[in-house]
């Protein structure tokens, strides 16, 4: 089965998509050459290995006395690994994910080149490197996933690898890109590089739920009294808020309980809860983060899927 979304050229939603896709690759571009590249951090992925390309082949070549380019590089990893998928796995990489590897690192050598000082990093303090280069890569690669598209690159290895041993590809990203951090360590025989590379890529990582998710204030309670009555009747009438009674069993009573479920903003917790308080001293109350709220008196479904 095909996983490529079918889009209509040159629509709106097509524009959006692309413009996504450029603005995206130009934040990573940005990462890579003033706050990644310059410090040798090799934080997984083909652009990682390219990294480590990059510094190794410094003076070998006289058409690249600096070292091969790292988005050329990650340019002639990306393509054979994006056949060797479409072969394996079928065609699960729209032309989208091949325009977004091409245009990524077409991004990354022009930035290079047009930098007056050439890859020396913006700043000398790597942890301040580290947290901003990741927090970069994190967002572009948020607004490549929104538009559609994948990064390529060790996600494929991770899902080919998937494929034959039916491990989780969660995990197989790990492995793939620690695996890619270690070949680092043995290329450059600092333990910090392996270390400082670790901490980008948790960063990208956080930061590529909040570009997706976006940050969100809201929190989900679980309310569990046996003044239901009452407690409904503050949430509906005094914060204006609705939710849902889920019916329940004590495991320990084994009495049939009402569950309230509901949605509120940071600021009416307090409220609530003092709310209950005086309602029901012993009421249970779950209160969970809720990093996106899609539905009545939130975001619409329709336009959250739309303005993706």
């Amino acid at each position: 089965m095909s996983f490529i979304p079918k889009q209509r050229i040159f629509s709106k939603q097509w524009f959006i998509d692309y413009g996504l896709i450029v603005l995206g690759c130009f934040t990573m571009a940005i990462a890579y050459d003033f706050f990644i590249t310059p410090h040798k951090i090799a934080p997984g992925g083909v652009y990682g290995i390219a990294i480590v390309v990059h510094h190794l082949t410094k003076g070998i070549f006289d058409a690249f006395p600096e070292g091969l380019p790292v988005g050329g590089t990650g340019l002639i990893l990306n393509i054979p690994l994006t056949i060797a998928g479409i072969i394996i796995l079928g065609p699960r990489f729209g032309i989208k994910t091949i325009v977004g590897f091409f245009v990524c690192s077409g991004l990354i050598d022009l930035v290079t080149y047009l930098r007056v000082d050439g890859d020396a990093p913006l700043v000398n303090d790597v942890l301040l490197s580290c947290l901003f280069g990741g927090l970069l890569i994190g967002v572009g690669l948020g607004l490549i996933f929104k538009s559609k598209a994948t990064s390529g690159g060790s996600d494929i290895i991770a899902m080919i690898i998937q494929k034959y041993t039916g491990w989780s590809l969660g995990k197989l990203m790990i492995f793939v890109d620690s695996a890619i951090v270690l070949i680092a360590l043995v290329a450059f025989e600092d333990w910090r590089i392996p270390l400082y590379s670790w901490l980008v890529i948790y960063i990208t990582g956080k930061a590529i739920d909040v570009t997706m998710e976006g940050l969100d204030y809201n929190k989900a309670l679980i309310i569990v009294s046996n003044e239901y009555d009452e407690i409904k009747d503050r949430i509906l009438n005094d914060l204006k808020r609705g939710g849902t009674v889920l019916h329940g069993t004590g495991m320990y009573s084994d009495e049939e309980k009402k569950v309230i479920f509901t949605v509120i903003s940071r600021r009416e917790v307090p409220i609530l809860e003092e709310h209950i308080h005086r309602i029901d001293p012993n009421a249970f109350i779950t209160v969970m983060n809720a990093s996106e709220i899609l539905g009545e008196g939130f975001q619409s479904l329709t336009q959250k899927v739309t303005q993706e």
